[in-house]
C-alpha cells in the first residue's frame, strides 16, 4: 500500500464519520428527524470500515494517528458547511496534529 493510498483511506474515513456525526447532530440537535439520524449511523458504519483498509495490522496506532485527521477534518467541515472561522490556534493545532500522524503513521520503524 502506498503512502498515497493510505492518505486517500484516512480523508474517506474522515468524511464518513464527521459527515455521519453531522447527520446524527441534524436530526437531534436541528430536528430534522430519524432519517437523518439512520443516515448518521450508516455513515459511522463506513468509517468504520475504511479505517481496517489501512495496511498497518495495529489498531491502536491507527486510531491514534485518525485522531489528528480527525481533529484537521472537524475544523475543515466547520469552515465547508457550518461557516466556522479557524483562529491562529486551531491551524496551528491542526498542523501539530498532522506532524503527529505523520510520526505515528509513516516514520521508519525497524522490523
Amino acid at each position: 500500500m502506498t503512502l498515497a493510498r493510505s492518505i486517500i483511506l484516512f480523508v474517506v474515513a474522515a468524511l464518513f464519520e464527521i459527515g455521519g456525526a453531522w447527520l446524527v447532530w441534524q436530526g437531534v440537535r436541528e430536528h430534522r428527524g430519524w432519517l437523518w439520524i439512520g443516515a448518521g449511523v450508516i455513515s459511522l458504519g463506513l468509517y468504520g470500515f475504511f479505517a481496517t483498509l489501512q495496511p498497518d495490522a495495529s489498531f491502536g496506532r491507527i486510531l491514534a494517528a485518525y485522531g489528528g485527521v480527525f481533529i484537521v477534518g472537524s475544523l475543515v467541515w466547520g469552515m465547508a458547511v457550518d461557516g466556522f472561522r479557524p483562529d491562529r490556534w486551531d491551524v496551528l493545532g491542526a498542523l501539530v496534529c498532522l506532524v503527529g500522524v505523520a510520526l505515528i503513521m509513516y516514520a521508519p520503524r525497524s522490523a
